[in-house]
């Protein structure tokens, strides 16, 4: 009786033991996770806290051997330039940028949600190797078409207005992608009830697909409002008129080969990065659960 009673004692020792090496393990795993996360965090952070603080120095400590994160004179010397020079009208530059940015944001969701649906649902001749072929281009860099994209916008006379910005930009293949992944995760009973209850293609898609579609929704606007807000190359190509400039090339203009305007420079892309923030943080939430919802299946 008594040897069970120690076996039973050992046994639960061990088991305890067992249990405080696994939370142990656990704990330091966490702990691990957490340490890289925050220095991938600062990896990201501190550049936009320099920029930051850049864009309120004044000119003499542009160039300090000693690293300041506070500026030691506060000035808005450098915002002021920006937009009191008749050189940098960084008010108009903002307009265009979020102008163009909206209308190619729209119109992107509204093309590559038609075309996704009509791959992830609809039965036609050669639909897969279409989209085979479409999912190629991914893998092409995109200077490959810089150059047939501005032969054609200037075949087509639209150099110099915002037509020549936005329209190339309609094709992009990897939101119909996206957004192909996304739909097909969605349950194909709900479209079959709508069916039976007499709705059609168009009233199935606007009316229980995309309400449904929401979060894949939403991070394919961040991400297309991203890439044609930060776009530099192109609206530099395609764009002569200094007022009609978006605000990458138009900042631009504050370096030239003998001198940088670092503390205006700054300055400008914190205006670049404000409204940025400001839509990720307001959409994070959709973002988060369509990277949770979509699937991968073909």
């Amino acid at each position: 009786m008594a040897t069970s009673v120690k076996s039973q004692t050992l046994a639960a020792r061990q088991e305890a033991n067992t249990k405080r090496r696994r939370n142990n393990r656990r704990v330091l795993q966490h702990v691990i996770t957490y340490v890289l996360l925050v220095l991938v965090a600062l990896f990201i952070i501190l550049p936009m806290l320099w920029m930051l603080s850049t864009s309120f120095k004044p000119k003499s400590e542009w160039f300090l051997q000693q690293i300041y994160w506070i500026p030691k004179r506060f000035t808005w010397q450098n915002y002021a330039q920006l937009f009191d020079s008749p050189d940098t009208p960084i008010g108009t530059w903002f307009l265009n940028s979020l102008g163009v940015s909206t209308v190619s944001t729209i119109l992107t969701l509204i093309l590559d949600s038609l075309a996704a649906y009509a791959y992830a649902r609809m039965e036609f001749p050669g639909r897969k190797i279409i989209f085979a072929v479409m999912l190629a281009t991914l893998f092409m860099p995109g200077l490959m078409f810089l150059i047939p994209n501005f032969l054609t916008i200037y075949n087509l006379g639209l150099l110099n207005t915002y037509t020549a910005v936005i329209l190339p930009g309609l094709a992009g293949v990897f939101g119909v992608f996206f957004l192909r992944q996304f739909f097909q995760s969605l349950p194909k009973e709900l479209e079959e009830a709508a069916n039976i209850d007499g709705a059609n293609t168009f009233q199935t898609f606007f009316k229980i697909v995309l309400p449904l579609s929401k979060p894949a929704l939403a991070t394919l606007a961040v991400i297309t409002f991203l890439a044609s807000w930060n776009d530099f190359l192109w609206p530099l190509l395609v764009l002569q008129d200094p007022n009609l400039m978006t605000l990458p090339p138009g900042l631009s203009t504050l370096q030239s080969s003998y001198v940088t305007l670092y503390g205006p420079t700054m300055a400008g892309a914190v205006i670049v990065a404000i409204p940025v923030l400001i839509i990720y943080i307001a959409l994070q939430r959709f973002i988060v659960q369509s990277v949770a919802n979509t699937g991968l299946k073909g």
